[in-house]
C-alpha cells in the first residue's frame, strides 16, 4: 500500500505562454491609439489619395468659370447692375450644362467634382438668383420679399441635398436650379427690356409669387426632362437640323423673351405630367 504511486498536482508550465488569456496589455494599447487625439486629425487613405493623385483639370475649370459668373452676378447685383447680373447666371448656365457632359465624353467624371459642381450650383443657382431678385423688386415688399428670396435659396439648396443623397438617373425629380434659376433671371430681363428699372407694386407681387412657385417646383416630386438623355454622337435626321438652325434664328428677334417661354414651358412640364398621369390612372 505504502507503494502505490498518489497523483500529484499538476504544476503550471512556465516556460510555455498563456494562450488562452487574452493579451489585455497590447489591447489597451491599441485602444488608446485609437482613441488618441492625433488618431483622429489623421486623413483617411481617401483624402490622402485625392491629395497625391489631384483632381481633373478641364470639368472642374468649367465648374470654376460657372463658380466665378455667380459670385460676379451677386457683386453686380449688389452695385445696382441687373442686367449684368442676369448675363451672369445666363453664362453660368451654359457653363453647368457644358461641365458634366464633357466630364462624361472625356472619361474624366469623379466624386469630387460631383460634389464641386453641387456647391458651385448653390452660388450661382441659389445665392445669386435669390440675391438679384431681392435687388431688383422683392425689396419693395419689405419682409414679404426677403422671405420669398430666402424660401427660394433654401429651396435651392435643399434640391441639391436631396440629388446629391438619392441621384437621379433618367429624369430629374423636381425642377433642376438651373432652370428655377432661369424662370426668376428671364423674367427680370424682360422687365428691364421693357423700361421696369424698379417694378411697380402689383409686378413686384406677381414677381414674388413667380419665385415662390419656383421654389416649390424645386422641392417637389414632379419629373422632369432630363437633358442627359440627349445623346450627341448619334446621327440624326437632316431636318431636324435644319428646324434646330430655323429656332435660332427665331431666338434671336427676342432672345430674352424666347428664352423666357421656354423656361415656363419647362417648368409647367412637370406638374403637367403628373396631372395627365392621374387623370389616366383614374380612367
Amino acid at each position: 500500500m505504502d507503494n502505490i504511486d498518489k497523483p500529484t498536482p499538476d504544476k503550471p508550465n512556465l516556460d510555455k505562454p498563456n494562450l488562452d488569456k487574452p493579451n489585455l496589455k497590447v489591447v489597451s494599447e491599441e485602444q488608446d491609439e485609437a482613441a488618441s487625439p492625433e488618431a483622429e486629425h489623421q486623413p483617411t487613405a481617401a483624402q490622402a489619395g485625392l491629395g497625391r493623385r489631384g483632381v481633373f483639370l478641364l470639368p472642374n475649370l468649367i465648374t470654376t468659370g460657372s463658380l466665378f459668373a455667380g459670385f460676379y452676378a451677386i457683386v453686380t447685383s449688389m452695385n445696382g447692375q441687373p442686367l449684368t447680373a442676369c448675363l451672369a447666371i445666363f453664362l453660368a448656365m451654359l457653363l453647368d450644362g457644358a461641365d458634366g457632359r464633357i466630364a462624361r465624353m472625356t472619361g474624366t467624371q469623379s466624386a469630387f467634382g460631383a460634389q464641386y459642381d453641387s456647391l458651385s450650383d448653390l452660388v450661382a443657382f441659389g445665392v445669386a438668383p435669390a440675391l438679384v431678385a431681392f435687388s431688383w423688386g422683392l425689396s419693395a415688399l419689405g419682409q414679404l420679399g426677403w422671405v420669398a428670396a430666402f424660401a427660394y435659396m433654401a429651396c435651392a439648396a435643399l434640391r441639391l441635398a436631396r440629388f446629391n443623397v438619392d441621384g437621379e438617373e433618367g429624369s430629374f425629380t423636381g425642377l433642376a436650379s438651373p432652370a428655377a434659376a432661369g424662370v426668376i433671371v428671364f423674367s427680370i430681363w424682360v422687365a428691364l427690356e421693357q423700361g421696369m428699372a424698379q417694378p411697380p407694386l402689383l409686378v413686384a407681387l406677381l414677381f414674388a409669387a413667380l419665385t415662390v412657385t419656383a421654389a416649390l417646383l424645386m422641392v417637389s416630386n414632379y419629373d422632369y426632362f432630363s437633358p442627359k438623355k440627349i445623346n450627341f454622337r448619334e446621327r440624326i435626321p437632316f431636318v431636324t437640323l435644319v428646324l434646330i438652325a430655323m429656332g435660332f434664328a427665331v431666338a434671336m428677334i427676342d432672345p430674352p423673351m424666347v428664352m423666357l417661354g421656354i423656361a415656363l414651358i419647362y417648368a409647367a412640364s412637370g406638374p403637367a405630367k403628373g396631372v395627365w398621369k392621374n387623370l389616366r390612372r383614374s380612367t
